[in-house]
């Protein structure tokens, strides 16, 4: 059975995450921060020869992934993919408004008016359903449209991939934090993923396991 090693990183902060904003399928740039938290992350996983490196569609993540890839002395041979299927959670209507506006519009559906309430009363998947059932448009994904599109990226991780293989996936706060809840929800304590952070999983043909969750402090030896 293949088995492969992905460290997912979290995309350094944006404007639009400095301003509380909510950031699904749309897209800003990284702040001078954001640009800090890229390159932090390139320097903890130089060391690590990859065989490929992946990262969402969205701008922030490619340049995210830019700098990670400028800081591996292996970079010329790191063959780099923008896959769809690694983007943030579709907000559809709440794209760009203000985060606490939002929840407090969402939890009006069930009593409940901020994010942390409705997160820990009702957890990740049915939030989404939720946002999903608010939207007025209806484009907001839903939890099974949200895992059907990232059960396909890692398929499509699988079928590039060899036994033994080391890649790199720049994605989102809320995906990596959904991935976490998922597969080892013992690892999810309510802490938003932080920008720039990794977080290692070993994945084989039909399971996937975390090794750690939201590590800032990891450096590859």
């Amino acid at each position: 059975m293949k088995t492969f090693t992905a460290y997912f990183v979290r995309h350094g902060q944006t404007m639009l995450n400095h301003y509380n904003k909510i950031q699904g399928w749309i897209d800003s740039p990284l702040t001078e921060k954001g640009i800090a938290d890229a390159k932090r992350a390139g320097q903890q996983l130089k060391a690590i020869n990859f065989n490929a490196a992946y990262s969402s569609d969205s701008g922030r993540a490619i340049e995210t992934a830019s700098y990670i890839l400028k800081a591996n002395p292996e970079n010329i041979n790191i063959i780099s993919y923008q896959f769809p299927e690694f983007r943030e959670q579709c907000h559809g209507y709440f794209e760009g408004n203000d985060a606490n506006q939002m929840w407090q519009f969402v939890g009006e559906q069930v009593q409940l008016t901020s994010e942390s309430d409705v997160l820990a009363k009702f957890g990740l998947e049915k939030a989404r359903d939720l946002i999903h059932k608010a939207d007025l448009y209806g484009e907001a994904e839903s939890n099974a449209m949200f895992w059907e599109r990232l059960d396909r990226g890692f398929n499509k991780l699988r079928a590039n991939s060899k036994d033994g293989d080391q890649v790199f996936v720049v994605s989102h706060g809320m995906t990596i934090r959904s991935i976490i809840d998922r597969y080892a929800p013992e690892l999810d304590v309510g802490v938003p993923t932080i920008n720039g952070s990794i977080s290692k999983l070993t994945i084989t043909d039909n399971d996937i396991k975390v090794d750690f969750f939201n590590r800032t402090d990891f450096v590859a030896k």
